[in-house]
C-alpha cells in the first residue's frame, strides 16, 4: 500500500529534526580540553565587571510587532500543496460534523468543548482579530482538516489554552446525545505537540456510538492550538479513518514555520 501523504511529511518534518540534533551533537563533541594546557577550547575570556558595565549599550524596548493582515494570515495556511495527494480542498463540512459534534453534554465544561468543535471556534465571540482558516479532506483515509492561523490578543489565547489544559480531569469520559438523538461516549485525552511556538496545548478527543442509522463508529479528533508570539496557529485533524497523530504533529510543526516566515517577511519589507 502506498504511503499516504501526511505521512511522508512526517518523515520530512521528523528528518529534518534528526539533522539539527546531530549537527548539536557535532558542536558539542567540538569543545574540550587544549592538550598542550589543559584550558577549555572555544570560550572567551571573560571582560572585567568594570568594562561589560562600560561597554553595554543601551537597548530600547522592542515595538511590538503589528496584527497580521488578512494577506498575511491567508499566506500562512498550510495548502494542498503542503499535504499533497490525496488531500484536497474541502468540499464542505464532513457529515460527522451535524451527526456528532452538533450534541449536548450536561456538564458545562464539557458542554463548551462540545460547541467549540462543532463551530470551529476554541476561542468564543469575544476574541477579536485577523482570523484565516482553510479546509482540507483526505479521501483515502476519511479525515479532514481544518486549519486557522489568528491574530488575536495573547491573553485570550492563554485563556483557552488553560481550558484545554484541564479538558483531560474535567471532561475525561462523558456522555453526549446529539440532535439525532443517538448516545455517543466521550473520551478526552492530553496530547504531545512538538515544542514550537511559545505556548501549546493538544488534545484528543474520541466519540464512539451509533450513527443515526443504528450502525457503530468512533470518530477521532485531534485538536491543537499553538501561539507564537502574537500569533496563533489552531487545528482540528479528525475523522472516522485513520487519524494520524504523527501527522498532526508535522501540520503543527510544519505550520508554525510557516507563520514565523511569513513574520519574517513582513519584517524585511518594513
Amino acid at each position: 500500500m502506498t504511503r499516504t501523504p501526511s505521512r511522508v511529511l512526517v518523515f520530512a518534518v521528523l528528518s529534518a529534526g534528526a539533522l539539527v540534533s546531530a549537527s548539536a551533537c557535532g558542536l558539542i563533541v567540538g569543545v574540550g580540553p587544549d592538550p598542550e594546557t589543559g584550558a577549555r577550547q572555544g570560550r572567551t575570556p571573560a571582560a572585567s565587571p568594570s568594562a561589560e558595565h562600560s561597554a553595554k549599550p543601551s537597548v530600547a524596548a522592542p515595538a511590538s510587532p503589528q496584527p497580521l493582515t488578512e494577506a498575511q494570515a491567508q499566506g500562512a495556511l498550510l495548502t494542498q500543496a503542503d499535504l499533497g495527494a490525496p488531500w484536497a480542498p474541502t468540499q464542505g463540512a464532513a457529515t460527522w460534523r451535524d451527526g456528532v459534534l452538533k450534541a449536548h453534554a450536561d456538564v458545562p465544561e464539557c458542554r463548551k468543548l462540545l460547541d467549540a468543535l462543532y463551530t470551529d471556534d476554541l476561542f468564543g465571540a469575544d476574541a477579536a482579530g485577523t482570523r484565516a482558516v482553510t479546509g482540507l479532506d483526505d479521501a483515502m483515509d476519511q479525515a479532514q482538516l481544518r486549519y486557522q492561523v489568528l491574530s488575536l490578543k495573547p491573553a485570550d489565547v492563554d485563556r483557552t489554552l488553560a481550558w484545554m489544559k484541564t479538558l483531560p480531569q474535567t471532561c475525561a469520559k462523558f456522555t453526549a446525545v446529539t440532535g439525532r438523538g443517538t448516545v455517543q461516549g466521550v473520551r478526552v485525552d492530553e496530547t504531545v505537540l512538538p515544542v514550537v511556538g511559545d505556548a501549546r496545548q493538544g488534545l484528543r478527543v474520541t466519540f464512539t456510538g451509533p450513527t443515526a442509522d443504528g450502525q457503530k463508529t468512533v470518530l477521532t479528533l485531534d485538536v491543537a492550538v499553538v501561539r507564537v508570539g502574537d500569533d496563533t496557529i489552531a487545528l482540528t485533524h479528525g475523522g472516522t479513518g485513520d487519524v494520524s497523530a504523527d501527522a498532526t504533529k508535522a501540520f503543527v510543526q510544519v505550520g508554525a514555520q510557516r507563520l514565523a516566515d511569513v513574520r519574517k517577511q513582513a519584517r524585511l519589507r518594513v
